[in-house]
């Protein structure tokens, strides 16, 4: 099998990943997942595409990740995951839609607006 790469999105942050069989050894920026993401949520949050198809220990997955917080970037690579397994085994699609990991979260920071100290806050009104 030659490499699958896909890319995932969320927020600022983006996740480049290429996919190829192996014995399910996760590198993000030359790094393992565990240095990368100590913490256990968003190692969780990485492999739940791979644990929703019993994928863990058949792909060797290398990652670069840029851009954004640690919720971000984790819930990018999420992505990025699902879509290149879905590349791999088109049939996982409908598995994963309904887990809800094939969709790229819109949402994002608002941008400032002049004349306002934020994108909606305003600045205090002086009837006189």
């Amino acid at each position: 099998m030659e490499t699958i790469n896909a890319v995932g999105r969320r927020k600022a942050a983006i996740a480049r990943v290429f996919v190829k069989e192996g014995n399910g050894a996760i590198t993000i920026n030359k790094r393992p997942l565990e240095t990368y993401f100590p913490s256990s949520i968003l190692q969780y949050i990485v492999k739940q595409p791979l644990n929703t198809l019993d994928a863990t220990e058949k792909y060797d997955i290398h990652v670069n990740l840029d851009g954004g917080g640690y919720k971000g970037q984790a819930e990018a690579l999420r992505l990025a995951i699902a879509r290149a397994l879905v590349k791999i085994n088109p049939e996982d699609k409908p598995a994963l839609r309904a887990e809800g990991f094939m969709t790229r979260d819109p949402r994002s920071v608002e941008r400032k607006k002049p004349g306002q100290p934020k994108a909606r806050k305003r600045f205090q009104f002086s009837k006189r």
